[in-house]
């Protein structure tokens, strides 16, 4: 049979075969993730266990000033360990939310046979009790519309969840009593809640204020503006946040373009609104610029376009400027040169 394959000349780069590399999986470390989810749900106990404790009496729900009962009060909590289930309405409810945002992408990496780490929960003495969780993605996404329905099920999951909460637990809520004690950290809230607020039949709260700022939340509450705040955060449209994911994956090259600008929005809004916009800025900034490649074709279409929209609307709804009042960069300075 003759050669089907002409001989190569004097001098020509012989093709080499295509070579297949095989990278095995690596096993997951379950006792890592299973050691960060109980450490996240001893610090969540705490602090839920503190806003409990200062709902019940009347006391602001963030304090930073308070000598008898500290901000990250352990001891307080080990003296009596039975006081830990104070914190179990707060604590279970904040990881329902986060686990379901991270199952949200889990899951659909299962779908699309792309290969995720559990999530890593991340512990720490904060005014919430963690950092939040995130899940790793280990090899390459092949589509774009695998990339967008990863990228979209984690805040869709979550905003559900936080939603639900939130209709359940703004009925616990209360009025604040006269001469109660002013919190150190005010919250700013985001439509959903002036929603919510307005839609549930709360004749008795709003007997006495139609201003949110005049109720005193409940922990449950609470958890229910960490996971809404969470969301508006990973729906960011730039980067390789969530919203980074589902713009690159309806527009790629868009996407540089609108992480910049996202940049650009995150500077003023960090000056008069959030001084910690600024930290938001340079992550985007140092990962905005590049994303991993994804297969062009086929193109995101029909009702992934419409679920493009209500990502867009979730956004709307979590997004608060101001999540913490009076913490712009020009009233941090302002304090510091003050000397407080």
């Amino acid at each position: 049979m003759p050669d089907l394959i002409p001989p190569a000349s004097a001098g020509a780069e012989v093709p080499r075969p295509l070579e297949l590399i095989y990278l095995p999986r690596r096993r997951p470390r379950y006792w890592l993730h299973g050691l960060l989810l109980m450490a996240t749900i001893f610090t969540t106990l705490v602090v839920g266990a503190r806003m409990q404790f200062n709902f019940a009496h009347n006391e602001p729900a963030f304090s930073l000033n308070d000598d008898d009962l500290p901000f990250f009060p352990v001891r307080w909590a080990f003296a009596q360990p039975s006081r830990l289930l104070l914190g179990v309405p707060f604590a279970s409810t904040l990881m329902l939310i986060l686990l379901a945002h991270e199952l949200g992408h889990y899951l659909c990496c299962q779908y699309y046979g792309v290969h995720a780490t559990l999530p890593f929960f991340i512990p720490a003495p904060t005014l919430i009790g963690t950092l939040g969780a995130f899940i790793r993605i280990r090899s390459p996404i092949r589509s774009r519309t695998a990339l967008f329905d990863i990228g979209i099920a984690g805040p869709m999951a979550g905003f559900i969840l936080a939603t639900a909460v939130l209709f359940w637990a703004l009925p616990l809520s209360k009025i604040l009593p006269p001469g109660a004690a002013d919190s150190d950290i005010e919250l700013g809230y985001p439509l959903i809640f002036r929603l919510v607020w307005y839609v549930l039949p709360l004749s008795e709260l709003k007997a006495h204020s139609h201003a949110l700022h005049a109720i005193y939340f409940h922990p449950t509450a609470i958890a229910a503006w960490v996971g809404m705040f969470a969301t508006a955060l990973n729906l960011l449209p730039g980067g390789q946040l969530d919203g980074g994911h589902i713009v690159f994956s309806i527009a790629p090259r868009a996407h540089r373009f609108i992480s910049r600008l996202s940049i650009l929005a995150l500077i003023p809004m960090a000056l008069y609104f959030w001084t910690g916009w600024l930290v938001w800025a340079a992550l985007l900034r140092l990962s905005g610029m590049r994303h991993p490649v994804v297969a062009e074709r086929p193109e995101v279409r029909g009702s992934r376009l419409g679920l493009a929209l209500f990502a867009f609307v979730m956004l709307v709804l979590t997004f608060s400027p101001a999540p913490f009042a009076h913490a712009s960069l020009l009233e941090v300075l302002r304090e510091l040169r003050a000397g407080r």
